[in-house]
C-alpha cells in the first residue's frame, strides 16, 4: 500500500475506534480477575472498560488487539517535545512498554496479571510533530508460567522504523 493510502487508512480506523472509547480511568482488580487478558484488552477497545490515562495524556488509542498482538496509534506533536527539539524518548518507550506489554497480557488467562521486568528500546530515527500518525506493533515471543518476552516495533505510514525494543514481564495471579 502507498504511503497516501496507509495513511488514510490509519485516520479512517483511528476515527472509527476514538468514539467507542470509555473515558480515561482505571479498571478494578475484579474485572481485570474475572477476564482472560484478550477479553480484558478487548473490552477496552470496545468502550466497556475506561481507557488508560496515559494513552490520554500522550495521544495515543488501542487500535488492535489479537492473541499474542496489540496495535497502539499515536501522533507525537510538539507538546511531546523535549529541549532539544524533537520528542522525548519516554514517548516511544511509553507506546513500546504498552504495546509488548499488552501483546503479553493477551495471552494470559484469567485471573493472571503482568509487570514489566525489563525494557530495551533502540531509537532508530528522531520522532517529530511532522512524522505524523505513528503505530507501535507488540509481539509476543513466549508466555510461560512465570516470565514472558515479547517484541515491538514503531513505523509511521512510510513503513520507516522509529524504534525497536523487547521486554521481559513477569507473570503472576491477580
Amino acid at each position: 500500500m502507498d504511503p497516501q493510502a496507509t495513511l488514510q487508512q490509519w485516520q479512517e480506523d483511528e476515527a472509527a475506534v476514538r468514539p467507542g472509547l470509555m473515558a480515561p480511568g482505571v479498571a478494578t482488580r475484579e474485572q481485570l480477575r474475572e477476564r482472560s487478558g484478550l477479553e480484558f484488552l478487548n473490552a477496552i477497545l470496545h468502550g466497556e472498560l475506561p481507557v488508560a490515562p496515559i494513552g490520554a495524556l500522550l495521544n495515543f488509542v488501542p487500535i488492535e488487539v489479537d492473541h499474542g498482538l496489540m496495535i497502539f496509534q499515536g501522533t507525537p506533536g510538539p507538546e511531546h517535545y523535549n529541549p532539544i527539539g524533537m520528542v522525548h524518548g519516554g514517548y516511544a518507550a511509553t507506546l513500546l512498554d504498552s504495546c509488548v506489554g499488552c501483546a503479553v497480557q493477551t495471552m494470559l488467562p484469567a485471573g493472571k496479571g503482568y509487570s514489566t521486568l525489563e525494557l530495551k528500546v533502540n531509537y532508530i530515527r528522531a520522532l517529530t510533530d511532522k512524522t505524523g500518525p505513528i503505530r507501535a506493533e507488540g509481539r509476543v515471543i513466549s508466555v510461560g508460567n512465570q516470565v514472558a518476552v515479547a517484541e515491538g516495533r514503531i513505523t509511521d505510514v512510510h513503513g520507516k522504523l522509529y524504534a525497536h525494543a523487547t521486554t521481559t514481564c513477569l507473570v503472576f495471579p491477580v
